[in-house]
């Protein structure tokens, strides 16, 4: 067998967060299968590749699968954090916002630009908006039909 991926205290925190079902896993193999995944994700491998220690690959990406769908990660995670407020070693410097969702001006970002650039930038900005919307005007005027095409079919008969 390899080295073990978790420390004995690191596996007595993790282990009642598992939950243990009715008809499995057997409370012997639990560690072994929870140590799979984390190989898993630890090596980027593809599951079937798993090493044959910590048990089939199947049975340890099943209960991947329902630990997931159960939340566990999330509850152990939420444990994690506040077993760490409680001993007093929280970092809120880690606390990190999803840069994906956050819009920042171009100076937040230390993009440094002339003011004689930056007006010239928002003229032609201004310049393109000011062509789009003519563009819109026009299009709506020949998108519609005529009042005079349809009256004059209308005079004629």
């Amino acid at each position: 067998m390899t080295r073990r991926q978790l420390t004995h205290a690191q596996w007595k925190f993790i282990e009642p967060y598992l939950p243990i079902g009715r008809y499995g896993p057997y409370p012997e193999r639990l560690r072994e299968q929870f140590e799979g995944v984390i190989w898993r994700f630890r090596s980027s491998a593809q599951w079937r590749e798993m090493p044959a220690e910590f048990g089939p690959w199947a049975t340890v990406y099943g209960r991947f699968r329902v630990w997931r769908d159960a939340g566990v990660f999330t509850a152990l995670l939420e444990g994690l954090i506040a077993e760490g407020a409680r001993a007093g070693r929280t970092d809120l410097s880690l606390v990190s916002v999803d840069s994906t969702t956050v819009r920042a001006h171009h100076d937040a970002a230390g993009l440094r630009v002339s003011k004689h650039l930056m007006s010239a930038l928002e003229e032609a900005a201004q310049e393109q908006e000011t062509t789009r919307q003519k563009g819109a005007a026009r299009r709506n005027r020949t998108d519609r039909p005529s009042a005079g095409a349809s009256g004059a079919d209308a005079s004629s008969a």
